[in-house]
């Protein structure tokens, strides 16, 4: 009997194989795609990068892998509820044959688990024949060079096998016991149970305020400007809008439609009776998988976008610090001629600046942190015109500073002006922060704040007067050429204190991870998009077995099989509209708070990536219609 049970189930896997072909090939991806992040880990390609740089990747890797594997759970509990309810009416004729509820269980966890090991055996297998091009592909994004060589370890085939196992047989077991407990009545009209909300209007229509109020709430807080509270701000987005598309696709959506059938002038105009209402049934069992599917695709846009930013900012802070090879910083106001003659022994002068500035003591100013520094409008506008520096500082008032910051990664404080400041016993009122390299890599040592004429001649008596000389030289990979005759300079003498600032070509170099979480960040646009697509196209391709009957129906009172293929085209369309759309409208906030507190303009990122999703969508909606049109029997095809 033993053998006998693993045969038909041996049979049943080959004969069906074909259900099961989407399930294998999701699958299979996730867990090569799983695969892929653990090798990274463990092998030893992040080494030269260096400590730092190798610690921080490997951070974000694990962190990427958590959000994969709560991705897989998700995937593969999906995946195996579909294909259950797609079996249970096939598995449930076996009743007739004289099996019990336990032996059919049993004859579906056999299957499932054939199914499974193909799965794992197709993933690894790809995964480990993908993972020197996944390797290079992911160092060209970032435009790191380092040396590939195949090695390969135990550790991630272990970890991969054991979480993706450990899940899916998790699933496979709950199908077990739904099985067990189902009557045979359950079994034979398993096709036909799906998943209902209540429809009483009064429960849509609040539903569908819940929604509204909760996209609103969310979009709006995502967009706030402020302080420290940002952090928090950004966070408590995320669950309003997450809630906020449960609730929509829930409630207004179903309401829409539901309303629109009930208009019979509508209703039965160019054979909308064929695909309305049956939207409305669709919208009843598969609100939960769209308002899923939205919230994938929002995370992609939203990755892709953190992506490009990144690369902005990482690019941006590399030309900052560059903006000077070599900068003095004396309480000496005659120090120019000295440096530029112990510079040009062995280099050539590209670009030179001094200014004038006035440090005050910490104690006496509100900012704190880093030793507070003042410029006066005239001068940092006559160094920025020898600098070729953009200079949009418009003059502060007499009682208004403008903060001279370094280019920050990243900052959760994105309040930029209306900023008390106390200087010195005064109160100062912030009204503007630019990040433009006036001072090079001296603004991420100190914090300047730009005054006006009067406001620095009304401080100068109660400061230390300071001077900065910067200078660029036209080789930068020559910079070390003249350190020792700069050195000569440096004294920490009170009355002739004078420090230096070197900034080599390899100035980025400590930053190299943000590279790597720019390719990531793609990598994750990509995969996050394919598993949008596979939802659906799962969801649609069992639901075309259930649409067989009546369709049938149809095609027998009359129903030309011309005009089936219109309602169903625009039953799937609504699939795919409707996420698509929700999606546009919440990705489009979610971009302009990563602009917020990234300080890039990433409307173009995101126009591309919604247009990368549309033609994604597209294709995926073509194939699904083909497939469903084929697998529902619609005739003249």
């Amino acid at each position: 009997m033993e053998m006998t049970m693993r045969r038909l189930a041996w049979q049943n896997g080959k004969s069906g194989m074909k259900n099961y072909v989407s399930m294998i090939l999701s699958l299979a991806f996730t867990v090569m795609i799983f695969l892929n992040f653990q090798v990274m880990v463990y092998s030893d390609l992040l080494v030269s990068l260096g400590e730092k740089n190798q610690e921080y990747v490997e951070m974000i890797i694990q962190a990427l892998s958590v959000v994969l594997g709560f991705f897989m759970v998700f995937f593969i509990g999906y995946a195996t509820n579909v294909f259950l309810a797609r079996r249970k009416k096939e598995i449930g004729i076996y009743v007739f044959m004289g099996l019990s509820n336990q032996k059919i269980a049993k004859l579906y966890m056999l299957e499932m688990c054939m199914v499974g090991i193909i799965t794992l055996a197709a993933g690894m297998g790809f995964g480990i024949l993908m993972t020197r091009l996944f390797q290079m592909i992911l160092l060209a994004m970032s435009d790191i060079s380092l040396d590939i060589g195949f090695s390969f370890t135990w550790q991630p085939l272990a970890v991969t096998a054991a979480f993706y196992l450990a899940v899916y047989l998790l699933f496979v077991v709950r199908g077990y016991v739904n099985i067990i407990r189902s009557s045979v009545l359950s079994l034979l009209s398993a096709q036909r149970q799906n998943e209902y909300v209540r429809q009483a209007r009064a429960v849509l229509i609040i539903r569908s305020l819940l929604g509204i109020g909760l996209l609103a709430a969310g979009y709006y807080t995502a967009v706030k400007e402020g302080g420290q509270e940002v952090l928090r701000n950004v966070l408590l987005a995320v669950i309003l809008v997450v809630a906020g598309i449960y609730f929509l696709f829930g409630g207004l959506f179903p309401l829409l439609f539901q309303s629109l059938a009930r208009r019979k002038r509508f209703l039965y105009c160019r054979e909308r009776n064929l695909w309305v209402n049956q939207i409305v049934f669709r919208m009843k069992k598969n609100y939960r998988v769209y308002a899923v599917v939205c919230v994938l695709m929002t995370c992609s846009v939203t990755a892709l976008a953190a992506a490009f930013a990144m690369k902005g900012r990482y690019e941006g802070m590399v030309h900052f610090r560059n903006t000077y090879t070599y900068q003095l910083l004396s309480v000496l106001p005659d120090l120019e001629e000295k440096a530029v003659r112990a510079i040009e022994q062995d280099n050539g002068i590209a670009l030179r600046t001094k200014i004038e500035m006035l440090t005050l003591a910490d104690s006496e100013v509100s900012a704190g942190g880093k030793t507070c520094t003042l410029l006066s409008y005239s001068q940092l506008r006559r160094l920025a015109k020898e600098a070729g520096l953009e200079f949009a500082c418009k003059e502060p008032g007499s009682r208004e500073v403008v903060e001279i910051e370094h280019m920050y990664l990243m900052s959760f404080y994105t309040k930029r002006s209306g900023i008390p400041v106390d200087l010195l016993g005064k109160r100062f009122l912030q009204v503007q922060a630019v990040n433009e390299p006036y001072l090079g890599y001296l603004q991420e040592m100190m914090s300047f704040y730009l005054v006006s004429d009067a406001a620095y001649r009304e401080l100068e008596p109660l400061g230390q007067k300071l001077y900065a000389y910067n200078y660029r030289i036209k080789d930068t990979k020559n910079y070390k050429a003249s350190l020792e005759a700069l050195g000569a300079l440096v004294s920490q003498d009170a009355d002739h204190y004078t420090a230096r600032i070197v900034t080599g070509p390899d100035a980025g170099s400590d930053m190299e991870w943000v590279k790597i979480l720019y390719s990531l960040g793609v990598f994750l646009f990509m995969v996050f998009i394919t598993a949008s697509g596979s939802i659906l196209f799962m969801k649609l391709y069992n639901d075309a077995f259930e649409e067989q009957s009546r369709y049938a129906v149809l095609q027998k009172i009359g129903c030309s099989a011309r005009a089936l293929r219109r309602s169903a085209g625009k039953e799937l369309l609504a699939s795919y509209a409707l996420p698509f759309l929700v999606m546009a409208v919440s990705a489009y906030f979610s971009v302009h708070a990563l602009e917020k507190v990234m300080f890039e303009n990433l409307m173009g990122i995101l126009f591309v990536s919604i247009g990368v999703i549309f033609v994604f969508l597209v294709c995926c909606y073509l194939l699904s219609l083909w497939v469903y049109l084929k697998n529902a029997r619609i005739v003249n095809l």
